[in-house]
This record gives C-alpha cells, sequence and structure tokens, in this order.
C-alpha cells in the first residue's frame, strides 16, 4: 500500500517562463489510481482538510502532458480530476501525474511595477504571494476547453480577485509557466493602470470574498523578501525578465511591450 504519510513537501525548484504565441488544449482520459492510491488520496485529503476546512474538492484540469511541437507553440493534453487528487503529491510511492494547470493575471502599474497578491489564510496556499489568478475549472459539458477559455478565467479571477474589471479582448497571452510536479501557468497580461486606481478597486470588495488580504508592486527579485512570507515560484524569473527588459538587455519572446 502507498505510504500516506504527509511530511512537509519539499522546496519547489524554480519555475521557468516560457514564451508561447499558440496553446492547444486536448481532452484525454484522467489517469487510473489504484486502490491504494485512491484510499492513500483520500486519507490524505482528509488530514488536509482537518487542518483547512475550507478546502473545496471541485472539479478541476490537469496536464495530463505538454509538448513543444514548434517553438512558440504549447500542446496540453488535460483532464478532469477533483482538487484532492493533489493530494497524491504527498504520495511518496504514486506514480499518478498530478500536474496542474492554472491562469494568472500579470497586472502592470503605469510605472512599470507588478502587482501581487497575498492569499488568505482560508485558501489552499494560505500566505503566499502571487499574481491574481487560480486553477482552471473544467468546461460544461459540450463546450470547449481553448485559449478563449483561457482568457476568460483569468478575466473572473482579476476580478474575484483585485476588483479590477477588463474584458478578454484586453488579456494578451503573455508567457507560460512550468514549475514544480510539471505543473503549467498560462500567463495574461492586462493594460496597466495607477497603483491608486488598483488599490481603490481592491479596497472595494467586500472582505468575506477575498482570496487575497493584501496587495503589493514589485518590480525585480531584491523586492521578494520584503514581502513576509512564501513566494509563487514563478515569480523570480518573471521579475528578473521584467528588469533585464527594463534596463533595455535582451529579452524573451512574450514580454511586456
Amino acid at each position: 500500500m502507498p505510504d500516506a504519510a504527509t511530511p512537509p513537501p519539499p522546496p519547489p525548484p524554480l519555475s521557468e517562463v516560457l514564451g508561447v504565441r499558440r496553446i492547444r488544449l486536448a481532452e484525454v482520459a484522467a489517469p487510473r489510481l489504484t486502490v491504494e492510491e485512491r484510499r492513500a488520496r483520500d486519507q490524505v485529503w482528509a488530514t488536509m482538510v482537518l487542518a483547512n476546512p475550507t478546502l473545496f474538492d471541485g472539479p478541476v484540469v490537469a496536464c495530463s502532458d505538454t509538448s513543444w511541437p514548434r517553438p512558440g507553440e504549447l500542446h496540453i493534453s488535460w483532464c478532469r480530476v477533483p482538487y484532492r487528487h493533489y493530494a497524491l503529491r504527498r504520495v511518496t510511492s504514486s506514480t499518478a501525474p498530478t500536474a496542474s494547470l492554472s491562469v494568472s493575471v500579470v497586472q502592470p502599474t503605469d510605472d512599470g511595477r507588478l502587482l501581487v497578491g497575498r492569499m488568505a489564510p482560508t485558501t489552499a496556499a494560505p500566505g503566499r504571494w502571487q499574481f491574481a489568478g487560480g486553477s482552471v475549472e473544467p468546461p460544461p459539458d459540450g463546450e470547449r476547453l481553448d485559449l478563449a477559455a483561457l482568457r476568460r478565467d483569468a478575466v473572473r479571477e482579476l476580478a474575484e480577485e483585485t476588483g479590477v474589471a477588463a474584458t478578454p479582448q484586453e488579456l494578451e497571452l503573455w508567457a507560460v509557466t512550468r514549475g514544480q510536479y510539471g505543473s503549467v501557468g498560462v500567463l495574461f497580461l492586462a493594460p496597466p493602470l495607477p497603483e491608486p486606481t488598483l488599490r481603490e478597486h481592491f479596497t472595494a470588495l467586500a472582505p468575506p470574498e477575498r482570496e487575497l488580504v493584501e496587495l503589493a508592486f514589485v518590480r525585480s527579485p531584491t523586492d521578494l523578501p520584503g514581502l513576509p512570507g512564501p513566494h509563487a515560484d514563478y515569480l523570480p524569473p518573471v521579475l528578473r525578465r521584467l528588469a533585464r527588459r527594463q534596463t533595455g538587455q535582451p529579452g524573451q519572446p512574450g514580454l511586456p511591450r
């Protein structure tokens, strides 16, 4: 039977930030779990819920496989899983893939800094600093999961977490991150706004509905140590590329223009 012990997860490896111009998504069957894997997953999930009763076992999109058939083009094979599927990351003998798919919004200020928010204690990543965003949910039956759907998800996450209303047409496909467990994050770039405007929108959100409890604005990785608590693994490489671009150093495709 798989070992269901739940030691603290290891520090995440550095995330890659990859330029991308096109994304194709195709649904595949969910991974088949053994009886032992299901039992161990559910045991770990029950322990996680005891520690954080607000965790929600809703449907999410997981990455089964990714490929880059040509530069700038990403193909993602995805499947429908319950959120508890990611509890398998803490089952040391499980071999099931646990890569997630998420969307995030890079929201710049008009002076070139980027908005980051600190996750509420009741979220799956309490206290973590990250861009506005979250896990991708499966589309309703009969609808496609494509780039347009990801863009709509990003618009919703931006509004729910910061109060900023954008249209899908305003969000530009910006880059893709690849991090721990092979998880994929699709980043969209929003139009710049003044910091006071962003804070005003955030303050207008009703506190009980906030997934973010605090905002900060960062320009380079040297700003991150000043933020109390952990931060998403993609922030350092994203901010390094932003800093290189702002200083006129050679950049990579998919960076803010």
